[in-house]
């Protein structure tokens, strides 16, 4: 089997200071790429600033015969993913991979989890990830291709306290569904990782961890590092997929898919509360269903029963 290289690729890795944006940046940087390590070095709920755990990251890969800068952007705002993008190009000629990885946790849920808690969440992890994208995008564009890393997360699966983050990370999914549409023709793919780790932010003790905020030496199959391969083979340009989202962890690596059922059709008159109730098992039936590529595919496959209306055959096409 070839190694994936990442030679003459550019790099940026935004919460690379610590646990899973670590391993990814590090990883790179040993496959050849040349890498931006961005952290605002902040606490794992979004307070307070710390320069020095970039530079540490970016210092460790020079001295291990890679090549990083580092970087302490705020991605939240407009400006901070603007400069983010900006030093990579301004350093490196160009970007060709970005790993939208930072986030904050506030535990919390209703009635706890107030207007702040949300706002805060949706800051970092959507809007960081918005803004860094979307400073990236022209780039990526007049070049044909690049490859972006989202990371959602399998909380939006449902967990308690953990509202605010779930909802932040399950409109992630959404912004990657649609850029995923909207960059296949300029060679641009966008897909999303659900890492599964132990670090500060998994709720790990603080005693648990080490510098770098990965797992402690007794539990390595609980690793950032087993994160990691999962997000440099997105980021790699022979990744065969798009608009995509794959969980890794514990030396797991799979997919997780949006699907749809074949359900139930109601035509003959007008549907009512007791149709639904009736055929509530067919609605629900997983058999046959329907993993759509993008919103036309879906409504294509959800309204085939209607035919086209000019034949008046139903199913037709």
């Amino acid at each position: 089997m070839s190694e994936h290289s990442f030679e003459g690729r550019v790099a940026v890795v935004t919460g690379a200071g610590r646990g899973i944006g670590r391993a990814h940046a590090e990883l790179l940087a040993a496959r050849g790429a040349r890498v931006v390590v961005n952290d605002l070095g902040g606490s794992m709920d979004g307070v307070g600033e710390d320069a020095g755990v970039a530079a540490t990251v970016a210092a460790s890969i020079e001295a291990s015969g890679g090549s990083a800068i580092a970087d302490t952007s705020d991605v939240a705002t407009v400006a901070g993913g603007q400069a983010l993008i900006d030093a990579a190009v301004a350093r490196f000629g160009r970007i060709d991979i970005l790993i939208n990885n930072a986030g904050i946790i506030r535990w919390a849920g209703l009635p706890a989890a107030d207007a702040s808690n949300l706002e805060s969440h949706l800051a970092v992890h959507v809007m960081g990830s918005f803004n860094t994208t979307r400073a990236a995008w022209p780039h990526l564009v007049d070049q044909h291709y690049g490859r972006i890393v989202m990371t959602t997360s399998s909380g939006l699966f449902g967990l308690p306290e953990n509202l605010s983050y779930a909802t932040a990370k399950g409109a992630v999914i959404g912004m990657t569904r649609s850029l995923s549409t909207a960059g296949a023709r300029h060679g641009i793919q966008v897909n999303c990782i659900a890492p599964a780790a132990f670090t500060r932010m998994a709720g790990q003790p603080a005693a648990g961890a080490d510098a770098t905020g990965s797992a402690t030496a007794g539990s390595p199959q609980m690793a950032p590092e087993l994160v990691a391969p999962m997000a440099a083979f997105l980021a790699h340009e022979d990744c065969p997929v798009t608009g995509e989202i794959y969980a890794a962890g514990f030396g797991r690596f799979a997919r997780i898919f949006i699907a749809s059922t074949p359900g139930y059709v109601q035509t003959s008159s007008a549907p009512t509360i007791e149709d639904v109730a009736e055929h509530w098992d067919t609605i629900n039936d997983e058999r046959g269903y329907d993993v759509p590529d993008g919103l036309l595919a879906w409504s294509t496959t959800f309204m085939a029963h209607l035919g086209d209306p000019g034949s008046g055959v139903p199913g037709g096409s």
